[in-house]
């Protein structure tokens, strides 16, 4: 019997975060979100440069969607795949050092030659003053 108590609090525990569609998130709303308490996100702040809730004219903390993303996301690291708290912020570096080392996708070639286009333009605007 608590073999399977443990095994649905697990369950619920691991379960898939929906996010809705607001702006802001308070922290209790959060908490209850990723079912952790309030202590444990303040802490997390503190620990985790990527959280960083706004505060609003009352002091209260204002998460926006990227900073529950990131709550998500740092309690996999850390509940999940088992990272220590200095691990999972030197995971969650590199992910962001990935993401900014991916090179742009270069420009197409210009397909017209800069003589022809000159051409082209030269044609319009004589195409344009002959109609005064």
């Amino acid at each position: 019997m608590a073999l399977r108590k443990k095994a649905l609090k697990r369950s619920l525990h691991n379960a898939e975060v929906i996010i809705p569609d607001k702006l802001y998130f308070r922290i209790g709303e959060v908490a209850r979100l990723c079912r952790l308490p309030a202590y444990v996100l303040r802490f997390w702040e503190t620990e985790f440069p990527q959280l960083k809730p706004v505060k609003s004219s009352t002091g209260q903390r204002m998460y926006r969607k990227r900073d529950v993303e990131s709550v998500v996301k740092i309690k996999k690291l850390l509940y999940e795949d088992g990272f220590t708290i200095a691990g999972a912020r030197a995971q969650l570096r590199e992910e962001i050092k990935s993401d900014r080392s991916q090179s742009a996708l270069p420009f197409p070639a210009p397909a017209v030659n800069v003589a022809i286009f000159r051409n082209e333009l030269q044609q319009i605007l004589h195409i344009l003053s002959a109609r005064r």
